[in-house]
């Protein structure tokens, strides 16, 4: 865990409870949805070597999410979360307790009534977290099965996925500078092609290539097709000076329909949104909107456009 990141754990016997307090270094809707997602929880949940597998996670008062604790030697520990209250990026409550497959709850092993709460800092995101639980046995139980250990350590895994998944918004592009750079487009030969251009211009790719498998499944997005998990979601090369080439795969699986002539574009990153939108609308009077501008699952304001003298342009405002 990086010493930067504040982390306090406080059992506090008189009252039955463990306060918990961390950072990360990510933005609030950024471990919002790590804390509320299925796909993300399965990754960081479980202290290695155990995973976590959700059967069913309905994230809204009065649901609940089951899941299982799978160890190296096979066991399986299943619990189940009821939802109790839930402000969207704000807080949520509920009790956590073990439980079989079916969730039924098993009343032998100590439940925690559990609220956590975020907020933006200066450096990400804090989330502190109140469990409380019915009696000090239970509490002492609970400290007893390592519950301080495992939990640390899942934090962890949480701070790993964050550095893998979302260097996008916090690594690719770290402030607002304006530039232009190239966007082009392949049918399933980009990382092929890059690293074609690569050779040429002796340069290395910024922050490696990002594959479609790794995008994190989120509430309406389409589900990635195993056929293009290993194709190309987003690279970006150097080529002279400060321009940029970036490119992706474009498979129809996406919904992508890929012709010579639409697959490259002129890619402009303004300092704002209001800045973003006026170009958008500027550019598009006479052409043809491919993409309104929109909020996207990457964390940018995007939207794609051909003007009316046929070039393609595409406009991208990465939010902070």
């Amino acid at each position: 865990m990086s010493q930067a990141l504040f982390f306090n754990f406080d059992v506090k016997k008189d009252n039955n409870t463990i306060k918990v307090d961390r950072d990360f270094n990510a933005p609030l809707d950024l471990v919002w949805s790590a804390w509320t997602e299925a796909d993300i929880l399965d990754q960081w949940w479980a202290p290695k070597p155990y995973q976590c597998i959700t059967k069913s996670l309905d994230f809204k008062v009065g649901g609940y999410w089951l899941y299982y604790m799978k160890g190296p030697e096979g066991d399986i520990h299943w619990c189940k979360f009821d939802y109790e209250a839930i402000e969207p990026m704000k807080n949520y409550a509920g009790i956590d307790a073990f439980c079989d497959e079916n969730a039924v709850i098993n009343n032998t092993k100590p439940r925690v009534r559990w609220r956590a709460e975020f907020e933006a800092t200066n450096q990400g995101t804090r989330v502190s977290m109140d469990l409380h639980f019915n009696t000090l046995e239970d509490l002492e139980a609970i400290i007893q099965m390592g519950f301080k250990e495992g939990f640390t350590a899942g934090l962890e895994n949480l701070d790993q996925y964050i550095a893998a998944q979302f260097y996008l918004r916090k690594q690719k592009k770290t402030s607002h500078q304006p530039r232009v750079s190239t966007y082009v487009n392949f049918p399933g030969n980009t990382e092929v092609a890059f690293n074609f251009y690569k050779s040429v211009f002796k340069t290395e790719f910024v922050q490696g290539i990002q594959k479609f498998g790794e995008i994190a499944q989120g509430p309406g997005q389409p589900v990635v097709a195993e056929e293009i998990k290993d194709m190309v979601l987003h690279v970006e090369l150097p080529l002279l000076g400060d321009h940029i080439l970036m490119g992706t795969d474009a498979p129809p699986e996406m919904g992508f329909t890929l012709n010579r002539g639409n697959n490259m574009h002129i890619n402009l990153q303004p300092d704002s949104r209001e800045e973003a939108l006026r170009l958008f609308n500027a550019l598009a009077e006479g052409g043809t909107i491919d993409m309104p501008m929109q909020d996207m699952f990457f964390g940018a304001y995007y939207g794609s456009l051909t003007d009316q003298f046929g070039i393609n342009w595409m406009i991208h405002y990465q939010n902070q």
